[in-house]
């Protein structure tokens, strides 16, 4: 179901265990070979792809394109909210179905930046509404969910996601092929090493001097399908396991 094109007695008439999904994304920089909405663009369609399956089981919000891009204003083109603001934005977004009676609520998230305010924003609203038992708050993005696409098809050579990388730069050739330029002119940057697994504080020029991190030279549209199916799937086996969930047990 998607909540943008429905009347409000039809939401107020849902069951509130109905799981709601609230897409998040980002409006920033993607190197010089991709748009500024690539993000959002690419989850879109994993949540159109997921919508599909699970058709009346779910309510979708609309995508939020705004979010947590700090580290990319360097670079022309994006736009962002604060990091405080970002999570006084996240936390609105949650806590509005948590008004209307909603008790399953994800965050779906495309955007790096967005992952450790989601994780925020959940832990703090479970503790504003920590009276309640029947809460389910959660955060995923949706390439940590456990899929490996390079196990499907061999011909990926990056194992976790970069930023208009080889991954990102397929899914756009198999969606959007008329807003990627010429790849040829990209250059392999690598992932580097930023003291690993500790986690530093970093600004994305400091990183790679185009924007983009990965070699989107690697890219095909074939590649994108085995990722847009991947991911898709990982999400949509998520949120089954919020429709399945008791009610009440710590483990889903």
């Amino acid at each position: 179901m998607l909540l943008a094109e429905m009347n409000w007695p039809a939401v107020a008439a849902l069951p509130k265990t109905t799981p709601v999904v609230i897409p998040i994304a980002a409006i920033e920089q993607h190197g010089h070979h991709m748009p500024v909405f690539t993000d959002s663009l690419l989850l879109g369609e994993v949540i159109r792809r997921a919508h599909e399956q699970l058709k009346t089981k779910v309510l979708f919000t609309p995508l939020m394109w705004l979010g947590n891009s700090e580290h990319h204003i360097d670079f022309a083109g994006t736009m962002t909210a604060a990091p405080r603001v970002y999570l006084d934005l996240l936390s609105n977004l949650i806590d509005n179905m948590i008004t209307h009676g909603f008790q399953r609520i994800v965050l779906v998230n495309g955007h790096g930046g967005n992952h450790v305010p989601g994780q925020q924003v959940v832990f703090e609203l479970r503790q504003k509404h920590r009276q309640r038992n029947d809460l389910l708050l959660l955060n995923a993005t949706y390439w940590l969910l456990g899929g490996k696409p390079y196990e499907l098809d061999s011909a990926l050579e990056q194992r976790r996601m970069g930023h208009a990388c080889e991954w990102e730069t397929s899914m756009m050739l198999r969606i959007r092929p008329d807003l990627v330029t010429d790849l040829n002119k990209t250059v392999n940057v690598d992932f580097g090493n930023p003291f690993e697994p500790g986690s530093r504080g970093w600004i994305t020029k400091e990183r790679t001097p185009t924007g983009h991190i990965g070699d989107p030279r690697k890219a095909t549209a074939e590649k994108g399908e085995t990722l847009f199916s991947v991911f898709t799937a990982d999400v949509v086996t998520y949120i089954e396991r919020m429709l399945a969930w008791d009610g009440k047990s710590w483990n889903g």
